[in-house]
């Protein structure tokens, strides 16, 4: 055997146990600040981390020069306890190891989800959170978290109660639809609307609206997963509406039109406008389906005056080249379908709008239930569409339409 190899199971051989370590006092005071099942975890952790270094060949000798390279020698810090483990391998310093639990353990107390800053330049940034919470959101989720409400339970009358009705009661008011829906994104707003209205049947879609949204979410494997049949028309760059009436045939339930809200293209291009597919729709007996994906419910939002008294006003939503669900409706589409958390500054939800019939089908999809919003998520998208009901000062309150602001 090499000397390598005698050393590294001299090392091995040398780490301490883990109820030895416990008796270690510079790790015996960690039990004043951890649970004694957390601080065996951390040890294990690190004796298993140790284990491995010296497997591949480190030294406890060379981890400590490592880690006190440049440290005084008269410094009473360097002078703690040392363990020679009696095989002419390198003394195990027992502070190194004090140092790697306390480590491990804050680690493991550490959340997942922290707070970041944003310096990407991009307010709804998915990978980032997308759109912070307005401050009333933010108390609502605290009110509600902190102990029993009336998730499904009617106050009126003392019976059971629907989740649905105040967001949907606020949604009617707010965009003019019949009825509306929630759930928990629009990921599964588009599903769920497709299942429930156009399975077993063709759907037809421009070729450009094929989209692919982060996180490999796209278009054809949505509606392939609501078992409707994609019936593609036009070309990447130009679809008209005599593309949509060739592919109609006497299995078509539906036209879809999905907005590209994280692309344009631009140059030789054509797009059909909505109303059109919404005439064209009804003429067949057909129903129109209209995935907006961003979320911004009207024109009318009162854009804040800049800080710098001197500055020229942004491009307010009026001018943004960006659907909004209420000319959706206004165009005739019979379901409407937006995020909570991009441009209407919510929590991430998929809202469903349009005729009380057509919500009432998607309500009563089988898979409903599993796509429904929580409690938390109700409370902060009903305290969010609160603020739309004052246009003058909503992109004050909204964080997000603040900071586009």
């Amino acid at each position: 055997m090499s000397a390598a190899d005698n050393g590294r199971d001299a090392g091995l051989r040398g780490l301490p146990s883990v109820d030895a370590m416990l008796r270690e006092p510079t790790i015996e005071p960690l039990l004043g600040e951890f649970p004694r099942s957390e601080l065996i975890a951390a040890i294990r952790l690190t004796l298993d981390r140790r284990r491995i270094a010296l497997r591949g060949g480190e030294s406890n000798a060379d981890a400590r020069i490592d880690k006190n390279a440049g440290s005084d020698a008269n410094d009473p810090a360097s002078s703690q306890p040392q363990h020679a483990n009696g095989n002419g391998a390198a003394p195990l310093d027992m502070r190194e190891l004090a140092v790697d639990v306390r480590e491990t353990l804050y680690a493991r107390a550490r959340p997942h989800l922290r707070r970041v800053i944003n310096a990407t330049g991009v307010v709804l940034h998915t990978n980032l959170g997308r759109a912070p919470l307005a401050a009333e959101a933010i108390d609502a989720i605290a009110d509600i978290a902190a102990g029993y409400c009336n998730l499904e339970f009617d106050l009126e009358d003392g019976q059971r109660g629907d989740r649905h009705a105040g967001p949907a009661a606020l949604l009617r008011e707010l965009t003019g639809a019949e009825d509306a829906l929630v759930v928990n994104n629009n990921a599964a707003a588009v599903w769920l609307t497709l299942s429930a209205l156009t399975r077993g049947c063709g759907v037809v879609i421009s070729r450009g609206q094929l989209v692919e949204i982060g996180g490999s979410y796209r278009i054809p494997d949505i509606m392939a997963a609501a078992d409707c049949r994609m019936v593609e028309v036009g070309t990447t760059n130009r679809t008209r509406l005599r593309d949509y009436e060739r592919a109609i045939d006497e299995n078509t339930a539906a036209l879809l039109r999905v907005h590209t809200s994280n692309f344009r293209v631009r140059g030789f291009v054509e797009e059909t406008p909505l109303a059109e597919m919404a005439r064209l729709a009804h003429e067949r007996g057909l129903l129109l389906i209209d995935d907006l994906g961003s979320g911004l419910l009207h024109r009318d939002i009162r854009w804040p005056a800049p800080i710098n008294a001197g500055a020229a006003l942004p491009n307010s939503p009026a001018t943004w080249d960006e659907p909004t669900v209420a000319e959706s409706l206004a165009a005739g589409a019979d379901v409407t379908l937006f995020s909570g958390d991009k441009l209407l500054g919510g929590p991430q939800a998929g809202l469903i709008v349009g005729r009380a019939a057509l919500i009432a089908r998607i309500r009563s999809h089988p898979l409903t239930r599993a796509v429904r919003p929580d409690k938390l998520q109700i409370a902060a998208l009903d305290a969010t569409l609160r603020l739309y009901r004052d246009p003058q000062r909503v992109a004050e309150r909204v964080p997000a339409l603040r900071m586009l602001s």
